[in-house]
């Protein structure tokens, strides 16, 4: 029988658990954590919103269109339309739907990539938790969307959202190698696995990575860009072949979770890409005497790769499966493995000299 002690003895062993899980000494430190994810999650949620309208206005401009112009100045409030309109939608359901996997999967999509913005130094000092394995959580952490998607088209009953999420899982598995590969060269020069590290020691070089290693910048925006389902790599939701491919059977809410954790999959990129190859929070070289705040140079930096990302969905169409595949393995990743080895090379090489 289940009495009040006993709930009052679950409570207080599940604190004891967080407690030693987050290594929390007290009461205000717990605190802490809860606002700072409070904090983290509002500014998610309004720079996920300003990216949308950001989209519509980079396609529109791509397509000689004017995108969203009615709703408040420029059209900034249509997205917070549409997104009181997704909350305040019918949440349809399928009959003979696997009930608790259906329920968790758009949960999971969502969690697993804001949960990559643990590791992310937006400026000097200004980050959640700097991990001295931040790129590892990073890569780990956002590979559970893959089992969210697999469990969404698995749950619908619904072959096309089964289609979907197969599809999903042989894509997302594929583009993580050339991802995890494209980064190693960085690794293996600085010999760090923190992001805040990787940034200062461009810092103390006087340089990015980007110069010295720009095939890596653009197999991992590639790659990046594949991870997150975007087009031309959207085949796991291909309307003209798969109605909606996982998220066929997802409505309102549910499936508001799943584009939201598509474009905070697209920040987390985005971020990683700044602070690896783009120098992070550091100015660029010929504007110094702006004197901007770290944090203004490193959103501003983000912006710009999430712009590369929405014109290359707008730009290029969509690939078959089979040529996806193929790019993937036969392209992206010997290309990943010379770029390796010819780094190990120069490192030697760098080395001898000395």
């Amino acid at each position: 029988m289940i009495t009040g002690e006993k709930i009052v003895q679950w409570i207080a062993g599940l604190v004891h658990w967080i407690y030693g899980v987050f290594h929390i000494s007290n009461y205000a430190n717990l605190l802490d954590i809860v606002v700072e994810a409070v904090v983290m999650f509002a500014f998610v949620a309004v720079f996920v919103m300003f990216l949308v309208w950001m989209e519509r206005k980079v396609s529109a401009h791509m397509q000689s269109r004017i995108g969203p112009n009615r709703v408040g100045p420029l059209g900034l409030f249509q997205t917070l339309a549409d997104a009181i309109k997704l909350t305040i939608k019918e949440d349809v359901k399928p009959v003979h739907r696997d009930k608790i996997p259906y329920f968790i999967a758009p949960i999971v999509a969502f969690v697993a990539t804001f949960m990559g913005l643990v590791v992310i130094p937006f400026d000097q000092g200004v980050v959640v938790q700097d991990l001295n394995v931040g790129v590892l959580y990073v890569i780990a952490i956002t590979g559970f969307t893959v089992i969210a998607i697999l469990t969404a088209g698995w749950s619908s009953n619904n072959k096309y959202a089964l289609l979907g999420g197969f599809r999903s899982a042989a894509q997302i598995v594929s583009y993580e190698v050339p991802l995890v590969l494209s980064l190693v060269p960085i690794i293996m020069i600085t010999g760090k696995l923190s992001l805040n590290a990787i940034v200062l020691y461009q810092q103390q070089a006087g340089y990015w990575f980007v110069t010295i290693q720009f095939i890596a910048f653009i197999i991992f925006l590639t790659s990046a860009t594949a991870e997150a389902n975007r087009a031309p790599f959207d085949i796991p939701e291909a309307e003209s072949e798969l109605i909606g491919g996982f998220h066929t059977e997802y409505s309102g809410v549910k499936f508001a979770m799943f584009f939201l954790g598509e474009y905070i999959a697209m920040v987390v990129s985005a971020s990683v890409a700044t602070a690896v190859f783009l120098g992070g929070w550091l100015p660029l070289p010929f504007l110094h005497f702006l004197h901007l705040p770290g944090f203004v140079w490193y959103i501003s930096k983000v912006l710009f790769v999430i712009y590369l990302i929405m014109a290359f969905r707008w730009t290029f169409p969509r690939l078959r499966v089979d040529q996806l595949m193929d790019f993937g393995w036969k392209v992206l990743i010997p290309i990943s493995i010379l770029n390796i080895l010819g780094t190990g090379l120069a490192i030697l090489i760098n080395q001898g000299m000395k």
